[in-house]
């Protein structure tokens, strides 16, 4: 009963969350497609096993799937596998715990929040994405 407000408005939050969920992935995706060839230095440099595809998965990822939860396209699985992608990018890219004193902390800052985005998008998975969503025309 208290929670009246939210549930009225519930298909239009869930629409804003899925465009506050997916806005960075779909922000950094792009700039990772239109330079991507600093993308595939970047996997180079992460000591990633053949950069170029990974470079091509960094992209589909953050800037497909990305645009796909925007839109409300499959949006529970790929939610889900965005969770995976995410928490995954959390012990690649950001492990605070073998960085020295200079970079521990904002690389602790980013480990984190990449959990915290993985919350979301596995709240999102079980949600679903409302009505404002090609998944429900």
């Amino acid at each position: 009963m208290r929670y009246t407000l939210f549930d009225r408005r519930r298909d239009e939050l869930l629409l804003l969350a899925r465009v506050l969920l997916a806005a960075m992935f779909v922000i950094f995706g792009w700039g990772k497609l239109t330079g991507f060839g600093g993308t595939v230095g970047l996997m180079t440099a992460l000591h990633l096993p053949v950069p170029t595809i990974a470079a091509v998965v960094v992209v589909v990822m953050e800037f497909f799937v990305g645009v796909a939860i925007v839109i409300g396209f499959y949006t529970r699985p790929l939610a889900v596998l965005l969770a995976l992608y995410t928490l995954a990018t959390a012990f690649i890219g950001h492990h605070y715990w073998t960085m020295p004193d200079a970079e521990r902390v904002a690389n602790m800052i980013n480990f984190y929040k990449n959990l915290s985005i993985v919350g979301g998008l596995l709240l999102l998975g079980v949600a679903g994405p409302g009505r404002y969503s090609i998944d429900r025309r």
